[in-house]
């Protein structure tokens, strides 16, 4: 399915209620509620003995148990619907589908995998899959660092016609600081959690000197960029203005950025959170070079650019708001214009400290969450079924589960914590499942049933309570 933005009509929540997760039928019914939409055993494309036994403690200790419900659907989706693991080379290699839309995204794909690293070491076949998405990443960004989203193979797509450089390989090619920044995400979490050293080959390190140069040449610093990207579309943030090159921008040392992790161009090519999000992950990759390889030269390489841009982005990226006071923008130009916005994908403003690209207490993001959950964030949107942000992406007055949930990722209130949860459960339409976006009125109004993110995102919420602050999830 290639429209991201299709809606789905469940009908009424009650007896009857059926509608589809990619292939596999759900079903919701008054009387035999709660009945686990997971495939059968033999049907799932991974089994973790360890990821089910901790679904089975959760489950135990929940006492909602269409919350217990849910998280039993969602946490487990990326094992059991959209990871395909072989060798190759004797290596591990891993593909990973978004869910409804057979490619994967170097995003996704990281932030689908994220959540089962804690329980690497309990079961090495989990291991080697994350392993094998590292490998998979890697010969990834060795096919084109500009390039958001890959086939499996070399078989070209829907989007070959795309005016830009496109490859067979590519499904799609919308330059997006973020999806570099989530493999280096990946490989320092993955080193974190298990000490393994085997992903960090000759080629990793090849990939990850590539992903510096590419930041250093998307600063734009004279002016010119070999990327371009225009698209034959009715839907202005599907392609790109002044002949694919994007808005000008000063070039003030910040890095430009394409398109949002939405796949939505920018407005101003300076996009804040994924210039944050890449000083965060220049930071890890330079402490990656330092232990692994004893490379202190591109570790410097790497510190460098991370003052640089971090430099910029608190000179140039944080206005006074005339209500707020000095907040994050979400865009600039370096001319001074700014974008007082956010958009319900990660990275997000909100999500800054969910990235550890910031804390909780810093000033400017509490002033930034402050405006951005509320009417002066366009994105914001309150309705009767609940409140949260949306984007551009899907359109007005649809609200992202995603955006809910990292509100309550990023939260250390309680009651705003349980609110947020109630919002969840309150909207899922019945099938047990995350979906990308609902009406803020009508939850049984959405897009994408089948997506894996999300999901994968909403059980990491729920285990990050459990472990944190178990007695808030008594509340719900």
């Amino acid at each position: 399915m290639m429209n991201r933005r299709k809606f789905v009509k469940t009908g009424a929540i009650g007896a009857g209620a059926i509608g589809l997760l990619g292939k596999r039928v759900f079903a919701y019914n008054s009387t035999e509620k709660f009945i686990s939409n997971r495939p059968k055993p033999e049907n799932r494309n991974f089994i973790s003995p360890v990821i089910d036994d901790k679904i089975s403690e959760l489950k135990s200790f929940l006492p909602n148990k269409e919350l217990a419900w849910m998280f039993e659907n969602c946490f487990p989706n990326t094992l059991d619907t959209t990871v395909q693991y072989k060798e190759l080379n004797g290596r591990p290699d891993t593909f990973v589908i978004t869910g409804d839309i057979n490619a994967m995204w170097l995003r996704d794909s990281t932030a689908q995998v994220w959540p089962y690293l804690p329980y690497c070491n309990e079961d090495p076949k989990l291991q080697q899959l994350i392993a094998g998405v590292i490998n998979r990443q890697t010969r990834c960004i060795l096919i084109d660092p500009y390039a958001n989203a890959f086939n499996k193979e070399a078989t070209g797509g829907h989007w070959q016609s795309d005016i830009t450089d496109m490859k067979p390989e590519l499904h799609e090619r919308k330059w997006e600081i973020d999806s570099l920044c989530y493999p280096i995400r990946l490989s320092n979490g993955y080193y974190e959690a298990t000490a393994d050293t085997s992903v960090f080959n000759a080629k990793w390190k090849e990939a990850m000197k590539l992903i510096v140069a590419t930041f250093k040449t998307e600063q734009r610093k004279d002016g010119t960029s070999p990327y371009s990207f225009m698209r034959k579309t009715n839907k202005q943030e599907d392609t790109v203005p002044i002949w694919g090159a994007g808005n000008p921008t000063k070039p003030v040392g910040l890095i430009c950025s394409i398109f949002r992790p939405s796949d939505d161009a920018t407005v101003f090519p300076f996009l804040i959170p994924s210039n944050l999000f890449a000083v965060k992950s220049l930071r890890q990759l330079a402490d990656l070079f330092t232990i692994l390889f004893n490379d202190n030269e591109f570790a410097i390489e790497c510190l460098n650019l991370a003052d640089e841009v971090e430099n910029a982005i608190f000179r140039y990226a944080v206005p006074n708001h005339p209500e707020y006071g000095e907040v994050f923008a979400y865009e600039v130009d370096g001319f001074g214009n700014h974008l007082f916005i956010d958009d319900a994908n990660i990275p997000g403003i909100l999500s800054l400290p969910y990235l550890d690209c910031c804390e909780l207490t810093d000033p400017v993001y509490k002033n930034s969450r402050k405006m951005l959950l509320s009417e002066s964030n366009p994105f914001f949107f309150k309705g009767s079924a609940a409140e949260g942000i949306g984007g551009p992406h899907v359109g007005m007055d649809m609200i992202w589960p995603m955006s809910v949930i990292t509100r309550a990722l990023t939260s250390s209130d309680a009651g705003e914590i349980i609110s947020c949860l109630k919002m969840l459960i309150n909207t899922h339409a019945g099938t047990g499942f995350m979906h990308e976006s609902f009406h803020k009125d009508n939850p049984e109004k959405y897009t994408r049933s089948w997506f894996t993110w999300a999901n994968t995102l909403f059980g990491e919420l729920i285990l990050k309570i459990y472990n944190e602050k178990p007695e808030v999830l008594k509340g719900v």
